[in-house]
């Protein structure tokens, strides 16, 4: 039974970053593969932020995925490279010079994309018309250079020869000629050596450059450390303040219930001798009542005898029992209870602000902003207790303790 052929195209194995076949592929947790170098590189200018993106579906990572190999996708890359898949592939797609590609001078019909460009003969050409440069003696002082469309740049308008001296006094690229006319006495090198003189500027600039991004890269790692502590620390410090206060209330919460007890109580015991007053009472008015009606049945009495018998066996009205006064004013009777209850809540006010006062005050004095910023008096201002506000505690602190 025959085996199916399966084929393979070059994209299938390019690194969507290099657009090149991927070297020591790898892949990232949403499935995408890249080169390990170019993804690292490509999330080293991201680490600043904290946040890695893949670079095909965009999916957001934090923190930074470890990369591991993908043994089996290296297996098939390096096959397809012993293969000669992929240079059998780049010859059957012949290489025409597309709308922006530098086109091959020297190819008739439709022209192949250019790959290199001489300096001498200022022409560009494919891979297969610059291969006499490389072979013939006679092409060995030329000079080759990636394929351009600006050749004739490169030559000198007033004198059709190549720009190869650079003139530092009017900053421009001249050729030999112009040495002795406009540009005689000029302060003029080698067009190489300012190039390399430039280069050599560029990458102590880039250096510098790359030292200073370190620097904001350290401090930036330090403020997101310093803000992680921060937050950290600002929950540890809001639990215990909330299981602090949790506390105050729950054993104000028990006072109210003694002091509710109590009131409870003393109406009890009041309410108690009352009803026993008022038993006392009832008894000696039902005694009064029954003597006023046997005083108003003898009144009535006809018989005289019987009226002057009766009048001398006659007993005395009952005497009256001394009776404490009594008051239906609530206030008076819970009063001194009320006034303690009023002296406690000033109390507990005058606690309260002066505790207050002094939570604030030290929240000022060691606040975690200061390592944020050298004017930490702007960044904490929340935390502050404004001038007003500290005046009105103050004044409360000052006021008398009701009596």
């Amino acid at each position: 039974m025959a085996q199916a052929g399966v084929v393979l195209d070059k994209d299938q194995f390019n690194c969507p970053i290099c657009l090149d076949v991927m070297k020591d592929p790898v892949t990232i947790p949403c499935g995408h593969s890249y080169c390990c170098e170019c993804i690292q590189d490509y999330w080293d200018q991201d680490d600043y932020l904290g946040i890695f993106v893949c670079p095909q579906c965009r999916q957001n990572f934090s923190p930074r995925p470890a990369l591991a190999r993908n043994t089996m996708l290296a297996d098939v890359v390096e096959k397809f490279k012993k293969t000669g898949l992929q240079e059998d592939t780049m010859s059957a797609n012949q290489s025409f010079a597309e709308a922006d590609d530098v086109e091959c001078d020297v190819c008739t019909g439709r022209k192949n994309k250019a790959v290199k460009s001489c300096l001498v003969c200022l022409a560009s050409y494919c891979d297969v018309h610059v291969q006499p440069h490389y072979e013939s003696a006679a092409f060995k002082k030329h000079k080759l250079v990636s394929a351009s469309k600006k050749l004739q740049e490169t030559i000198c308008p007033r004198h059709d020869k190549l720009l190869e001296v650079y003139c530092r006094t009017d900053k421009q690229c001249i050729c030999y000629l112009c040495l002795t006319d406009e540009h005689k006495g000029h302060d003029t090198v080698l067009a190489e050596a300012e190039i390399q003189q430039k280069q050599r500027q560029l990458g102590d600039m880039k250096q510098s450059s790359q030292l200073k991004i370190q620097l904001r890269e350290k401090e930036a790692q330090e403020l997101r450390q310093a803000i992680f502590s921060l937050t950290r620390s600002a929950r540890a410090a809001s639990e215990e303040s909330d299981a602090v206060f949790t506390e105050l209330i729950r054993s104000i919460e028990l006072k109210r219930f003694e002091v509710r007890e109590l009131i409870k109580a003393q109406e009890k015991t009041a309410i108690s001798q009352a009803e026993q007053l008022l038993d006392k009472i009832q008894k000696e008015i039902t005694e009064l009542k029954k003597s006023e009606a046997e005083l108003e049945k003898l009144s009535h009495t006809e018989d005289h005898v019987h009226f002057l018998q009766s009048c001398q066996s006659l007993r005395a009205p009952p005497v009256l029992s001394a009776l404490p006064s009594v008051t239906v004013d609530p206030n008076l009777t819970f009063g001194p209870v009320m006034t303690a209850v009023s002296d406690f809540k000033v109390l507990l006010q005058e606690v309260c602000q002066g505790g207050f006062v002094n939570i604030y005050e030290k929240g000022r004095h060691k606040c975690w902003c200061s390592y944020l910023t050298n004017n930490s008096s702007s960044v904490c201002s929340g935390t502050k207790l404004s001038s007003g506000s500290r005046s009105r505690h103050l004044q409360r602190r000052a006021h008398p303790r009701r009596k």
